[in-house]
């Protein structure tokens, strides 16, 4: 397995991926959000790294700024979304993009790292809810649980609830 930044001719396989990974009634709106952020511009920038095999793409993650909705001041990131081949599941491959992702944030100064999803998968990965505690994600979450973070710095928020926001691709209800 090999792992690299994705690239904009990257975005078929990224689609077909998440088509073949998310059921039915979420791969198109997951897939979309993948490919729109490999074109998205954002400052900071957004960033996303895919897994290959045998020279095909079996893996994807991107990760995206999230601000302060007051200021628009950087908070940190999100992971959103991950995705690998099933037939390539249970492999270590995600975790390895995930800890890939975590390594580029880290050299780019990055606090804290969000995502909204399985606590069971990320916790393995050091993602707690108590450290998104005092972090609002933008819209109502379905699942409260999955709402968790990474610190990746000793950075904590001057003053909780901190209100975020996130870039264009990611600020869709639906999502959430």
């Amino acid at each position: 397995m090999h792992i690299r930044p994705a690239r904009l001719d990257d975005r078929e396989c990224v689609r077909q991926l998440y088509f073949a990974a998310f059921a039915d009634d979420e791969r198109e709106a997951v897939a979309g959000l993948a490919v729109d952020l490999l074109v998205e511009v954002t400052s900071p920038a957004a960033f996303a790294l895919v897994a290959e095999t045998d020279g095909g793409v079996v893996g994807h993650v991107a990760f995206s700024p999230v601000s302060r909705r007051e200021t628009g001041d950087l908070v940190g990131y999100i992971l959103a979304p991950l995705a690998v081949h099933p037939e390539f599941q249970k492999q270590g491959i995600g975790t390895a993009l995930i800890r890939s992702g975590i390594e580029e944030l880290s050299a780019r100064g990055a606090a804290i790292v969000f995502v909204y999803g399985d606590p069971q998968y990320y916790g393995r990965l050091g993602f707690t809810a108590d450290a998104a505690t005092p972090y609002v994600p933008p819209y109502e979450l379905q699942y409260e649980f999955g709402w968790q973070a990474r610190l990746l710095t000793t950075d904590a928020p001057s003053v909780p609830p901190v209100m975020l926001t996130c870039v264009p691709s990611l600020m869709d209800p639906q999502l959430w």
